[in-house]
Order: structure tokens, then C-alpha cells, then sequence
């Protein structure tokens, strides 16, 4: 019979508990990375020695860590970062998790613009994902990243000196902060689940104005699209994520702002998550 003192005996009883109560497919890894953390140590370092004994303040903090993501709290707030595009990211209850499918919004804006010089805006930024991904691919580009939340800007400050990545913050909703100015590129990942969707439940956790704009789903969307001709350069793109089952309303909403070569593209799932014009 396993110690359940020891490592190998608490992982035991945690997958055990998480594959029960939240995503039975990540359990096993989920217990991995918060027992790492609460002892300070790599996973590799973690599994090398299953039998060595963890003692109680340290049980007590993981067995907490556990409770708490069997509630539902997603894994990046109880260990205080999430991989984007390979940039280890901070990320607090201030921000949304970055999401992989927002990596795709990252690979379209690389592909429209060439890699010389261009002005960029990601509205919106949160942990600021995709404007640091932009500025660590492309570090010719003069990269702004703007949010209404200041702890949401705290945050993405923070990343952006953590990996040495050169990009400017403003504080403010949409266009406010822009004043005149035009970019080659506007990005944005923007509320778009409608205050009423059940699937809100589940992401209970996440800052709430950053997921829903309220009733209408394609509020935030909508006047990113009619402010864009405003703010893009002759031949700049508009890049938006969107809802699974908005491309359709968000591509007329760039064509209603006056965009051309308007087109949506699918996530892995196959379902339309990032759409593109140009003006």
C-alpha cells in the first residue's frame, strides 16, 4: 500500500479527487504541476523521487491548491503562469488564461505584414499575449498593447519586462488611447460571450468584463470593426478573435466598416475564430 504521506501517494489520491471533479483527461498532470509548485521543484524532479516524504505544511498547501481546482479554478491562477507562444507568461485573476486558439490570431498577424518596420496595436491585451508574442517574433515592430483594467496593464508590464520584450501600455478602452494615430495592424482578442450564456458558469473564475460586453455578444466587436479605418493605414489589416459561431457576423461587420479581402479562418476544431480585413 502506497505511504500517502510520501509523493507518489499524494498524487495518488489528488488525480483521484480532480478526475472526479473537474477535467478527468488533465487530472493526473494537474496534480503533477501543483505538487511541483507547492515543494519548489521541477516536475521531472517530482516523479524522479516518488517516495520521498512530503511533510504536513506542505501537504496542507497542496491539498488547498487541489480543493481549489476542483472547483473549477483554472490551473494558471493556482500556479501563477501559462505558456503562450512559448513566452512563460504571468498570469493573476486580473487577466484571462491565454487560450491556444488566440495563438492563431499571433500566426495570421505575422503572415499579413512583412517583418520590416510596422505599427501595431493589440486592444485589449490582458496578460499581454499577443503583443509580446508579436514583439518576440518580430522586434523591428513598434508595438503598443492597450486595456481599460490598470491591474490587467500591471500584469502585462510585468511579462513584458520579465522577458525583455520592448512594448508600450495605455490605459483605456478601444480607440480612446489612440488619439489620431494609424497602425498597420490592429489586433484583438474582445468580450464576445453574451452575459447570458451558460458557458459564463464555467468561466466564473476569469474577469468577467473581459469575457462578456453584456447582452449583445458583438458589442466590442462591432465598434472595433467601425473604428478600424480610423486608426489603420492604406493597406492595414484588421484581426479579430471571435466566437465559434460569429464569423459570419463579424466578416459583415468588416465590410460594413469599409474593409476589403475580408475572410475568417478556423482553430484546430474547425470552427471560425479569427477574422481579417483590410483597408
Amino acid at each position: 500500500m502506497t505511504n500517502p504521506f510520501t509523493i507518489a501517494g499524494l498524487l495518488s489520491h489528488a488525480t483521484r479527487h480532480l478526475a472526479g471533479a473537474a477535467d478527468p483527461t488533465s487530472a493526473a498532470l494537474d496534480a503533477q504541476l501543483l505538487l511541483a509548485q507547492t515543494l519548489h521543484i521541477s516536475r521531472g524532479s517530482l516523479l524522479a523521487y516518488p517516495d520521498r516524504t512530503v511533510e504536513q505544511p506542505a501537504r496542507a498547501c497542496f491539498e488547498a491548491l487541489v480543493a481549489r481546482r476542483a472547483a473549477g479554478e483554472p490551473l494558471a491562477y493556482l500556479t501563477g503562469h501559462r505558456e503562450f507562444w512559448s513566452l512563460d507568461l504571468e498570469v493573476t485573476p486580473d487577466v484571462l488564461v491565454p487560450r491556444p486558439e488566440t495563438e492563431h490570431l499571433v500566426e495570421r498577424a505575422l503572415a499579413l505584414l512583412p517583418a520590416t518596420h510596422a505599427r501595431i496595436v493589440d486592444l485589449g491585451t490582458g496578460s499581454g499575449a499577443i503583443a509580446l508574442a508579436l514583439a518576440s517574433e518580430r522586434p523591428q515592430w513598434w508595438v503598443l498593447a492597450t486595456d481599460a483594467s490598470p491591474a490587467a496593464l500591471e500584469v502585462a508590464r510585468r511579462n513584458a519586462a520579465g522577458h525583455r520584450l520592448a512594448v508600450e501600455f495605455r490605459q483605456g478602452s478601444w480607440y480612446v488611447p489612440l488619439a489620431g494615430e494609424r497602425f498597420d495592424l490592429i489586433a484583438s482578442n474582445p468580450p464576445y460571450v453574451a452575459a447570458d450564456d451558460p458557458a459564463l458558469a464555467a468561466l466564473r473564475h476569469e474577469p468577467h468584463i473581459a469575457l462578456t460586453p453584456g447582452a449583445d455578444p458583438m458589442s466590442s466587436l462591432n465598434a472595433i470593426a467601425g473604428g478600424a479605418v480610423d486608426h489603420l493605414t492604406p493597406g492595414g489589416w484588421l484581426l479579430l478573435e471571435h466566437g465559434s459561431g460569429q464569423g459570419a457576423a463579424v466578416r459583415a461587420a468588416l465590410v460594413l466598416a469599409g474593409l476589403r479581402h475580408v475572410r475568417s479562418h478556423p482553430d484546430l476544431a474547425g470552427h471560425e475564430r479569427v477574422t481579417e480585413g483590410q483597408r
